[in-house]
């Protein structure tokens, strides 16, 4: 668990719902304290964290202090939107975690161009997801120094 006095809450941009399940259940598999929450797209990933729309009720929680981005989704995709992310100066610091099925050099050298914290391909088994959940648990949560979490506005 990370450091700070409460776990960090993570949000999980992914069009694909059994993706989103698998993901949610080696959560769940891993004990993973942080919460996971979950996006569909790249818009409503932006709605999310200006606090738009849907989520306009948020206005007085904290940011997620953590973004984990499929590469591929309708609407806006996450090429798209990690660009959105980096150009803004409030959301740039959140780490951000591309998880894709993509193994394309071009998919890796573009995220890292704009500004990715890690590139993963996601695992093709349960047993693979969960353990690839708990090294990024211990990686991110407990050795990781994390920025200070920003309060939204």
């Amino acid at each position: 668990m990370n450091k700070a006095a409460r776990p960090i809450t993570v949000l999980y941009a992914d069009d694909d719902p059994e993706d989103r399940m698998l993901v949610k259940e080696a959560w769940e598999e891993s004990r993973l304290a942080n919460e996971l929450h979950f996006v569909e797209d790249g818009e409503e990933l932006l709605d999310y964290l200006h606090r738009r729309g849907n989520y306009a009720g948020l206005a007085d929680q904290p940011l997620p202090g953590m973004i984990l981005l499929d590469l591929n989704m309708p609407r806006m995709d996450g090429r798209e939107a990690l660009q959105h992310l980096k150009a803004d100066p409030r959301l740039r610091l959140i780490p951000t975690v591309v998880l894709t099925t993509s193994k394309a050099e071009e998919d890796i050298f573009r995220a890292y161009d704009l500004g990715v914290n890690s590139f993963i391909v996601k695992p093709v088994t349960f047993q693979s997801l969960v353990d690839l959940t708990l090294a990024f648990g211990r990686y991110w949560f407990e050795i990781v120094e994390l920025p200070p979490r920003e309060q939204a506005a």
